[in-house]
């Protein structure tokens, strides 16, 4: 048979859809969409670029990958019509692309009869590598299809992933095996070499909740306005830099940029690092592109300098661990991330979402890392929001979502701190529990707010709520916050939002009387100074190191120190204030810098601005005495002007 005819034979006998097992179609509400290996199968058998919302440019991908697949056809043309010509390094990335098991690739193979087309695409294992400086390197370049150079920092990242760093190179290759197989084919359909995913390893180790000092975010450490210019959202309810297929799509369209720009892939993976402008301006410098050259030079920052070497050797390693001395042992490959998705068109608790599928909480927050609250953001059926669960939950999911009654459902308003908030209060306000506030916000605590922070509200879906609503979802949240860890603040110890305060001594003290004057112990807490110390306690710095014997130039403290403090009398006194309280007569003296002293203690006036937190953190006393010293049932009432007892009666 000709073997154009066997070719024609071939492509008809490949089946569309070979190995896919059908999706389940959920109930309506729901949309279950193919997980990414189901739905990116095509009619060669590889993995294209994984389904995502509707971008600007998608219609430009298709006709990418339409193009690519033009190309490949033509190959194997030349191959079949001519099957005595040397098979070039196209037709063997065409045939290797089609996949080891993918029967137009099987039949290819028989009809071309050519023995060197039958080689397994793994190349054989390479022997141990135990002297670097004598590693020949071109005979493993043409496993790579990123260029790799053997050059003195590379040996020393490859030493220092042997040592220094093998337990961090140990946590990325477990990850690789999650992420490779989704970030490599959209690598690919973009048209950038799929070792290029060796980037994201040293950038974040494959990790999609890194984030670094610069504020770089996900496995490709986006910065926001680089994130932002390629398409990725970033707004009170998502971070798509943390997103893995989001990312990735991201990050090969700014390195294809960047490839495009500078016209080698060293000097595109510099300026992905330090940005493109110092890179030209280097090559435009020394009048060369040659990034070991320029790496001599003067002008780009050490990390850019390592940057390269420290990906060709992340690389070289990570496809031959046994030649550079890892064993299989020391890796626990995570499995292939692996989900299905549906279409949500409203805002939904994750704890909701989690009971309906039938997995862990962890599990749906694992699979969309992106997400900044307790729930998914507000959507409606023309702008749903695309949700990835575990895959084969989809049909459970939108069973189990349909059963739920209000009562066991939640709805979200958004508050924006105003200045004199308290958590307890935006609770009260809208009929929830500060713990539910704190877990759909993913805050551990809060004692004060931020002005014009904004906080996700969870409500009652029938309307009623609160803490004491023990049958109701918000009793069901303020219940799992509490096993995860959330602690709210007494009402009585929170600071509303906008209060001036500056920073105190806020450790432990102990109070206790010596040869009748009063002598506290104070616990040195992280964040204090001798200045703060003696601020606190009003008294003066030279005080305070003669009292512990401290050198006069110490100028720092241990952590958990005990310092002794002598808080200074009533002696200098002004005249006496005569003020009627109550009908009590109330005599106080007042001291420089001090409440007044009276006959009940101290007593201090509530000025505009100030709380009773406050005036508690300025006097070493708790806001609950306060309360019951002065008998105020709520501290949010207390007027401006009151006068404050502040010792018990």
């Amino acid at each position: 048979m000709p073997p154009l005819s066997l070719l024609l034979l071939a492509l008809a006998s490949v089946p569309s859809s070979q190995g896919v097992a059908p999706t389940p179609v959920p109930p309506p509400g729901v949309h279950a969409v193919p997980s990414p290996e189901a739905a990116l199968l095509t009619a060669n058998g590889n993995l294209a670029t994984p389904p995502v919302p509707m971008e600007e440019g998608e219609e430009t991908e298709e006709v990418e990958s339409e193009s690519a697949e033009l190309e490949e056809l033509r190959a194997l043309e030349g191959a079949t019509l001519d099957p005595e010509a040397k098979p070039n390094a196209e037709m063997m990335q065409s045939l290797r692309r089609l996949g080891l098991t993918n029967p137009l690739r099987l039949r290819m193979l028989d009809a071309l009869e050519e023995p060197t087309f039958r080689e397994d695409d793994t190349a054989p294992p390479l022997a141990r590598i135990t002297d670097l400086a004598s590693f020949d390197i071109s005979q493993v370049k043409d496993r790579y299809d990123i260029p790799v150079d053997m050059q003195p920092r590379v040996a020393e990242y490859i030493q220092f992933f042997q040592g220094p760093g093998r337990k961090w190179f140990r946590k990325w290759m477990a990850r690789s095996t999650r992420y490779l197989p989704v970030m490599q084919p959209i690598l690919e359909a973009k048209g950038l070499p799929r070792d290029t995913v060796y980037l994201a390893m040293i950038e974040s180790g494959f990790s999609a909740n890194a984030y670094s000092w610069a504020h770089a975010a996900g496995p490709w450490q986006f910065i926001s306005s680089t994130g932002k210019q390629y398409g990725l959202k970033q707004d009170f309810w998502v971070d798509e830099r943390r997103d893995p297929i989001k990312a990735t799509q991201a990050a090969a369209a700014y390195l294809k940029d960047l490839y495009g720009e500078l016209g080698h892939w060293y000097l595109a993976w510099a300026g992905y690092n330090t940005g493109s402008y110092r890179v030209r301006k280097m090559v435009e410098r020394y009048g060369t592109n040659d990034f070991w050259v320029l790496a001599e030079e003067r002008g780009l920052a050490k990390e850019t300098k390592h940057y390269v070497p420290k990906l060709i050797a992340a690389a070289l390693v990570a496809k031959n661990p046994t030649a550079f001395g890892f064993s299989e042992e020391e890796f626990q490959y995570e499995s292939t991330l692996e989900y299905d998705e549906v279409k949500l068109t409203d805002a939904t608790d994750l704890d909701v979402v989690a009971r309906a599928a039938g997995v862990s909480v962890l599990d749906v927050q694992e699979l969309n890392p992106e997400l900044r609250r307790w729930c998914t953001p507000p959507a409606t059926a023309a702008k749903p929001y695309v949700l990835k669960l575990p895959r084969g939950t989809t049909t459970l999911f939108a069973e189990n979502l349909q059963k739920l009654s209000p009562a066991e459902r939640l709805t979200f308003r958004v508050h924006t701190v105003k200045r004199g908030d308290t958590l307890s209060q935006i609770a009260e306000k809208y009929g929830t529990a500060p713990e539910a506030i704190l877990q759909m916000n993913r805050l551990k605590s809060a004692r004060t707010l931020k002005v014009r922070a904004e906080l996700v509200i969870p409500v009652p879906a029938n309307g009623r709520g609160g803490s004491g609503d023990a049958g109701g979802a918000i009793a069901t949240k303020v219940a799992q916050a509490r096993r995860s860890g959330v602690v709210a603040t007494r009402p009585e110890d929170e600071v509303p939002a906008g209060t001036p305060r500056g920073p105190v001594a806020a450790g432990p003290v102990k109070t206790e009387k010596v040869d009748g004057k009063t002598r506290v112990t104070y616990g040195v807490q992280e964040g204090d100074s001798l200045w703060l110390i003696a601020n606190r306690f009003q008294v003066s710095v030279d005080d305070l190191k003669k009292w512990n014997n401290l050198p006069r130039r110490n100028r720092t403290l241990s952590l958990g120190t005990l310092l002794a403090v002598w808080p200074p009398d009533s002696k200098g006194a002004a005249p006496a204030k005569v003020e009627e309280r109550g009908g009590t007569i109330v005599v106080a003296t007042a001291v420089a810098g001090q409440a007044p002293v009276g006959p009940k203690g101290k007593v201090h006036t509530l000025a505009e601005g100030e709380t009773l937190w406050s005036v508690s953190q300025r006097y070493n006393v708790s806001v609950e005495d306060i309360m019951k010293w002065n008998h105020i049932k709520d501290h949010r009432t207390v007027p401006t002007g009151k006068l404050l007892s502040l010792s018990a009666p």
